[in-house]
């Protein structure tokens, strides 16, 4: 079996970074589990589904950004012992760590949505959560000039909990844009009882929706989708107030969760419904293994799951586990910070910054984030993805 100091799963944008600063402290024996041979860029897809983004700008080759003298495990991870020490893989065999690093992100559960596997890509039905679907995002989207569209977020923590209303924004502004929107009955249906967990924040948005006419159906889920007869059933959180939609186009954002191997591991947080893996909020360290730490979307950590929490996140990680290898106390605290640049329009964008107390926490105070701005638009478009590529996942940002 194969030892290693330090074993990341996951080679996504937490488990890069978090290998990337690591090899920057000195730490020589890195191993990364990761059966991907692409790396993507998911922040973009929005855009991509909105008409504004390449899909192609969104994926290099994983290969390209495995930080040099790491070792890459090219499997999956299904399983933890944290007794043992050992990651158990897809192919059968054990990888055993005196360090572990888990960045597994998350799961999404398209199945939980009867109907949603059947008809996604088919009948003006599209989401901007996978690599393939975004580009028909945008094709529906201008395919589209009358009639009713449907955009949704289930309950429950999801990544980039913005996402599911931008993309509701950028289509109405397409429409709009084209002489149509008048045509257009949009409904967003949202689990939250309004529309963004910060005040100021959600005043903006309340503004937006109601400039573009949106129908927002408050404390909502998506139940069923028959995109053949391109029906939609919604109703309250507890199932009462059914109502079916006849839809003309649907974006649909996916329930999500932990990945199953970790609902079933030591490591799940046995009082979250979708099994995260149990870690200090502030130190990011397993509550019942000191050797063992998490990050990003796999975690219970009470934060907004996006790239900009995984920023702040990562260097906390690195110094409390260079610090627990010295056998000293936790070196940094993570205050929660995430970051949700909120697409308004082409050229618009509401940049959302706060902790967990659901305090501002903007990164230019001189500056009204809580209004639409083209500025923070260009950050979104350019600035973030370049800081990505070649600042963030080389541990230097």
């Amino acid at each position: 079996m194969a030892q290693h100091d330090v074993v990341i799963i996951g080679g996504g944008t937490a488990g890069i970074t978090v290998a990337a600063r690591l090899r920057n402290e000195g730490v020589t024996d890195v191993a990364v589990i990761e059966p991907s041979t692409v790396h993507y860029y998911q922040p973009l897809w929005t855009l991509v589904g909105g008409g504004e983004a390449n899909i192609d700008d969104t994926v290099r080759p994983e290969s390209s950004v495995m930080p040099k003298g790491v070792t890459w495990i090219r499997g999956s991870a299904t399983g933890v012992d944290p007794q043992a020490q050992t990651v158990s893989l897809d192919n059968g065999e054990s990888v055993g760590y005196q360090w572990l690093v888990v960045a597994a992100g998350i799961q999404l559960d398209w199945n939980k949505i009867p109907g949603l596997t059947d008809t996604l890509g088919r009948n003006r039905v599209s989401s901007n959560y996978r690599y393939d679907l975004a580009p028909q995002t945008w094709d529906f989207i201008q395919a589209t000039s009358s009639g009713t569209a449907v955009f949704t977020m289930p309950p429950g923590p999801i990544k980039c909990a913005g996402a599911p209303q931008k993309i509701a924004y950028l289509a109405c502004d397409h429409w709009r844009r084209r002489g149509v929107l008048g045509n257009m009955d949009v409904h967003l249906i949202l689990p939250t009882p309004g529309m963004f967990g910060v005040p100021e924040f959600a005043a903006g948005l309340k503004k937006v929706a109601a400039r573009y006419g949106i129908k927002v159906h408050f404390e909502s889920k998506l139940n069923s989708i028959d995109g053949d007869n391109h029906k939609a059933v919604i109703s309250k959180l507890d199932g009462s107030e059914e109502e079916t939609l006849d839809f003309t186009m649907a974006h649909i954002t996916p329930p999500q969760s932990a990945p199953d191997w970790i609902k079933d591991s030591p490591l799940a947080d046995p009082e979250s419904p979708f099994g995260y893996m149990n870690v200090d909020k502030h130190s990011l360290q397993s509550v019942n293994y000191p050797n063992v730490f998490g990050l990003g979307d796999c975690t219970n950590t009470p934060n907004s799951k996006t790239g900009a929490a995984i920023r702040k996140q990562a260097p906390t990680l690195v110094a409390n586990l260079m610090a627990a290898r010295k056998g000293a106390a936790a070196a940094k605290s993570y205050d929660g910070y995430a970051s949700c640049p909120l697409i308004t329009a082409k050229g618009k964008c509401i940049m959302a910054e706060f902790n967990y107390n659901l305090e501002r926490t903007p990164t230019f105070p001189v500056l009204d984030m809580t209004k639409e701005r083209w500025d923070m638009y260009m950050v979104k478009k350019h600035a973030l993805p370049r800081m990505y590529w070649d600042f963030m996942l080389k541990g230097r940002a």
